[in-house]
């Protein structure tokens, strides 16, 4: 049995201490995929973007064929409920979810009127800021006619899994991973930013992988305050010729990569004014 952190899940009207048993073998999401979250943060007192995220997993349920039997504001209300279950210095995950029970036709498609719902929230500190490498992985980005690829869908990330035990096995700790076209995507576990003579680019959201939350506030921050962001195609010589690179995401926010495959990297200033910013607006 794992040793959970500090848990609180609401699962069928209650609040349950811990981590409840909730699928059995013959549960549809868990022999079959119907599976779909998200995750937001609570830390120093805020939830940034938490409405957001609340939203999206709603419209991951919907891209799965799951019906999203909760409003947005309900989930924003039970988040709020939950994170005051924890001191008011808990670092905490928000992971809204749901899943079907049952299938439709032989059983593969999710029957929708089956679909369970439950928010689990959970202490996991925050990353230091200290950096990390990165390297290279032949795992690919699927298209959405591969994959539920417009969905924070949980038959998904094996693939990142499987992009970071690759790179591991190198000796680096987080995985870039390229399109069907062989352009970049992002990183297995967060969306990735390159730095340029004082520019900013980050790759196209082509439909090859979610247009993340934090991804999204870290651009409109950045413009704010006067950079040029550049959404576009990016190639991996690009990312190994960059003056910095830096990742956004829900989990740890924004990191420096320290390292690209030999080459290493210090945390530069574009880096450290958008971790600077998000900090700011989220206690703003």
């Amino acid at each position: 049995m794992a040793n959970w952190s500090q848990t609180w899940t609401y699962l069928d009207g209650e609040w349950v201490d811990g981590n409840p048993q909730i699928v059995g073998p013959r549960s549809h999401a868990l022999w079959l995929g119907s599976c779909v979250f998200d995750g937001a943060r609570t830390f120093e007192g805020v939830s940034p973007d938490l409405e957001r995220h609340c939203t999206r997993v709603n419209n991951s349920a919907v891209a799965l064929g799951l019906d999203p039997t909760m409003d947005v504001g309900e989930i924003v209300e039970l988040a709020q409920d939950g994170i005051a279950k924890f001191g008011a210095d808990a670092e905490l995950y928000i992971r809204p979810m749901y899943w079907a029970e049952e299938g439709g036709y032989m059983g593969v498609p999710a029957l929708p009127e089956s679909t369970r719902f439950c928010l689990s929230i959970y202490e996991v500190p925050m990353p230091e800021p200290a950096g990390f490498s990165v390297s290279l992985s032949k795992i690919r980005r699927p298209t959405l006619e591969q994959a539920p690829v417009n969905a924070k869908a949980a038959c998904l990330y094996p693939n990142s899994s499987r992009a970071l035990n690759e790179v591991r096995e190198k000796g680096f700790e987080n995985a870039v991973v390229l399109d069907a076209m062989g352009n970049v995507a992002e990183l297995a576990t967060a969306n990735l930013f390159m730095v340029k003579d004082g520019s900013v680019h980050t790759p196209y959201p082509n439909g090859t992988f979610l247009n993340g939350i934090t991804r999204q506030r870290i651009i409109a921050l950045l413009r704010s305050a006067g950079y040029h962001v550049h959404e576009r195609i990016i190639t991996y010589p690009e990312l190994l010729d960059a003056d910095e690179l830096f990742s956004a995401g829900n989990y740890a926010k924004v990191l420096p990569v320290n390292r690209i495959e030999s080459r290493d990297l210090q945390p530069g200033p574009v880096y450290q004014k958008a971790r600077d910013l998000y900090w700011e607006w989220a206690h703003g």
